[in-house]
């Protein structure tokens, strides 16, 4: 049977004359089509007839189950938005609020479907994907919670909940992704659920539970201690009011005391071999690195390889030789930070901490830094990278918020500090801190602007004084003090002099900035090269840049600074923050964020960073299979599958590597494991998945595992720059307190020594020279506490306490 004709369509049957009948066809196709339209308006009408009597039903349905949910009746509000759902399908909000109910129910599967169901009804409702983030979250699924958050933030910025929900599930993703992690609320916050009441926004009381976090920037040459505290952050003070320390550490040859910070910088030029600084730039690398082997022929002190490779300091303590970790030094350097903390702020309990790096610094690097906490006695919480802590910073300066309001900022820190250069582009909004991209150098920095100037001027001394200085460390160790003082004079003045007492002579040299900037031209021209290759990996132009955030003593320089003005397009540059103190100012701002400190200031926030170098193991012929790339975010989890390239192959080598180029021998090797037990087959039969975990701290894991057999091996990383082990660690943290003892027996000494001195100037001449004279016949060393106090009872005085 022929389909009936459509309106309007006339058809012709055999022996049918058309033509005489014309005129009557045509009157009874257009009373065919009245016909068909009235019964097609009766259909539209009955058919919005039965949608508009659905939906009444459906919201009759809603509001019992709101009514339900609100009594946690979860089961009756499943019921009822089911029901509703029934009566129009078509209603988002009812998938939304029924995956709420399956969700307290526990029934994550539920949730989910019904979750992503909103989402594909209403892709362009922001609290649907925060339904979804929550439904995943709770099933355990964070790395597709936090995609679901981040895709409703880009919907809605401005919401609070969700911001909050992607925060919380990250911190889930450092802790370790178990899945017993779920959401704060069971429920999200969508109005059509809960009674209006219940979804008013407060904002949080300030609460500042158990004391707080040190946020610690270990520089190269200088470094700083930060706290929040009372809804601010206190940068602190060393006991002379400086509130940053020379990153040096010195043994007095003769007493075997350890100095540290101005003290030891300030006798350095008379203890060459014996003092030791810029420690960072060798920290967690193995002697046989070129760029080590250069540090151990510019840096003074002698620098050897240890058993397994890696780059130990010969130093001498209490008369005898001794053979220091690099993490030993730096572990001294963050004792006084430690120490500094507890002087300024009364307290004895401060062992938690926050510490940069360089955006640069590898996996190798990174474990080493946390090992120095480690054994200064400190709980490494987290290990940031410094532009990311600088740029924190700038977050909570007032221009930073002004800039986060309405459609967010694109933000360019540059960091150029005493010994490391980094570039970190980010995307600044509503309190979500979002690396775009990073780069850097770890051997670029103010240190080398330094050495060429000192080069310069031991020339200059040669060539018109006739003084050959080359060969006495402790002369040239004279002339770099005194260029880095000229160069900081270079900052405000056109010329200066470089002035040096040599032999009971003085010297003095003109240096002018365009000298200064000539020597060092190079230099400069690799921060820009950095800064134009880290904007075309975080994909965006000069012009889009909305700030330029100056962090580092070296960005002082002024050529750095018309450089950058010139190149970026932008007549100033950010100068808001202290560029020597906002690392230490954001590690301070992360540390109150990971200590739960429940203040605005640090609630509103979020940092959302990313790995520096590409990450992935070695192939076959050499070659760099990436799994992780570079400026990927992190905390983050990928994996690939690999195969065998010989038959019946039951084992095979996995070498770890990172690294930007395509074969492994020009990339660094991170660590190498063996997986055996593998399929006993044909070659590349076999299908071993290997595994990088990346955490927060950027220390990376790496598993392989063969989906057949199920064998499983993990890398233990640093294999091939060996870390140090837990025995190691242990060991130098007992000595680290040992010197902690003695340098508190010190500090004490000095202060009755001190009172004892004072009280001589305040007494008669007699008694004056006494007391001087009963001083100068004691050495620190040989004084005791006892015989100090002793002599200030006998004087009449009381010992001043501590």
């Amino acid at each position: 049977m022929p389909a009936p004709p459509r309106n309007g369509e006339r058809r012709t049957k055999k022996g049918f004359n058309p033509k005489a009948r014309t005129d009557r066809a045509q009157q009874a196709g257009q009373d065919q089509d009245d016909s068909d339209d009235e019964v097609m308006m009766a259909a539209a009408q009955k058919a919005n007839f039965e949608a508009a009597e659905g939906k009444a039903k459906a919201a009759v349905h809603k509001a019992a189950g709101n009514t339900f949910f609100a009594s946690s009746n979860w089961a009756g509000a499943v019921q009822s938005f089911s029901e509703a759902i029934q009566c129009d399908p078509t209603d988002h909000v009812f998938f939304s609020n029924r995956s709420a109910s399956y969700l307290n129910l526990g029934k994550t599967n539920e949730a989910v479907a019904d979750a992503k169901e909103c989402v594909k009804l209403s892709p362009a409702w922001a609290k649907g994907y925060s339904r979804l983030g929550a439904a995943l979250w709770k099933e355990g699924k964070l790395a597709d919670a936090k995609q679901a958050y981040s895709e409703g933030l880009k919907l809605e910025p401005t919401n609070a909940v969700i911001k909050q929900g992607l925060r919380e599930v990250i911190e889930a993703m450092v802790g370790g992704g178990d899945k017993s992690s779920e959401p704060a609320t069971a429920a999200p916050e969508s109005k059509d659920v809960v009674p209006p009441s219940a979804d008013v926004e407060t904002t949080p009381a300030p609460v500042e539970d158990g004391p707080p976090v040190l946020g610690i920037d270990l520089g190269t040459t200088y470094s700083c201690v930060a706290v929040f505290m009372d809804g601010e952050v206190q940068v602190l003070a060393d006991d002379e009011g400086r509130r940053t320390v020379p990153s040096y550490v010195a043994f007095n040859s003769g007493t075997g005391e350890r100095l540290i910070g101005e003290r030891a910088k300030a006798q350095a030029s008379k203890n060459i071999d014996n003092t030791f600084f810029d420690v960072k730039r060798i920290l967690g690398q193995k002697m046989s690195d070129e760029a080590v082997q250069k540090e151990a022929k510019r840096l003074p002190f002698k620098i050897i390889a240890g058993d397994n490779g890696q780059p130990l300091i010969q130093a001498e303590v209490n008369g005898k030789p001794r053979k220091l970790a690099p993490e030993e030094i730096s572990a001294a350097v963050l004792g006084e930070m430690k120490r500094i903390a507890e002087a300024r702020l009364g307290r004895t309990d401060l062992t938690k901490a926050v510490i940069t790096v360089p955006a640069y610094f590898n996996d190798a690097q990174r474990k080493a830094t946390q090992a120095a906490g480690a054994i200064a006695g400190l709980e490494v919480l987290r290990v940031i990278n410094e532009p990311t802590a600088a740029a924190l910073a700038y977050g909570l300066d007032e221009k930073g918020q002004a800039a986060q309001k309405g459609k967010g900022s694109n933000i360019l820190i540059f960091d150029l500090g005493g010994g490391t250069f980094d570039v970190t582009v980010l995307r600044i909004e509503e309190g979500i801190f979002e690396v775009k991209a990073t780069g850097g150098d770890t051997r670029l920095g103010g240190e080398d602007f330094d050495a060429t100037v000192a080069t310069h001027i031991i020339a200059e001394l040669k060539k018109v004084h006739k003084l050959d200085v080359s060969g006495d460390a402790q002369k040239k160790s004279r002339v770099k003090a005194a260029v880095e003082k000229a160069k900081r004079a270079l900052s405000s003045n056109e010329v200066t002099k470089v002035e040096i007492a040599l032999d009971g002579e003085e010297y003095a040299i003109d240096l002018t900035r365009a000298k200064f900037e000539a020597l060092n031209a190079e230099f400069f021209d690799r921060t820009l090269a950095t800064v134009k290759k880290v904007l075309n990996d975080s994909k965006l132009k000069p012009t889009e840049i909305d700030e330029v955030v100056l962090v580092g003593g070296s960005t002082r320089i002024p050529k750095i600074q018309s450089m950058l003005r010139e190149y970026m397009q932008v007549e100033t540059l950010c100068k808001s923050v202290n560029p020597d103190e906002a690392v230490a100012y954001g590690a301070a701002v992360q540390g109150a964020i990971l200590s739960g400190c429940r203040h605005p200031a640090c609630s509103a926030l979020l940092l959302v960073d990313v790995t520096p170098l590409s990450l992935g193991i070695e192939t076959q012929g050499s070659n760099m299979s990436i799994i992780i790339p570079r400026n990927s975010q992190i905390p983050c989890t990928r994996s690939s599958i690999f195969t065998t390239t010989e038959d019946y192959q039951t084992g095979l080598e996995v070498k770890v590597f990172e690294g930007e180029r395509p074969c492994t021998n020009s990339n660094h090797l991170l660590g190498d494991f063996h997986v055996s037990g593998i399929e006993r087959a044909k070659r590349e039969v076999p299908q071993i998945q290997v595994m990088f975990a990346l955490d927060a701290n950027g220390v990376l894991n790496v598993t392989a595992s063969d989906l057949t057999t199920k064998v499983t091996a993990s890398c233990q990383i640093g294999g091939a720059c060996k870390g140090l082990s837990k025995e190691e660690i242990e060991k130098m943290l007992s000595e680290a307190a040992q010197y902690a003892a003695e340098d508190e027996l010190f500090r004490r000494k000095l202060e009755l020594k001190n009172q004892l001195e004072h009280i001589a100037y305040a007494s008669s001449e007699a008694d004056r020279d006494e007391i001087l004279v009963w001083l100068e016949g004691r050495g620190m060393a040989d004084m005791t506490v006892e015989q100090l106090e002793a002599k200030l009872k006998v004087l009449g005085y009381e010992p001043r306490t501590v």
